[in-house]
């Protein structure tokens, strides 16, 4: 299954879904160093950025959408 990843963070709750099967399309943090971290471990489907200026149009496709991680304090 597809999956987009919003507030990825560094990326481990994205491991727990590759590691069971799922498919990260797409992921986005605006926080540079959490998504420098992300492309060593996963790959460059990380968008840097804050969610609400990325446009709708690039957010691709998938069947798990809008799950989110909670931001790590």
């Amino acid at each position: 299954m597809k999956v987009v990843s919003f507030f990825s963070g560094l990326g481990g709750l994205d491991k727990g879904f590759v590691d069971t099967g799922y498919d990260i399309i797409w992921a986005n943090d605006f926080d540079k160093y959490a998504v420098q971290t992300y492309k060593a471990n996963f790959g460059e489907h990380i968008v840097l950025g804050d969610i609400n200026e990325i446009p709708l149009e690039e957010i691709p496709d998938c069947d798990i959408d809008r799950w989110v991680s909670m931001p790590a304090v």
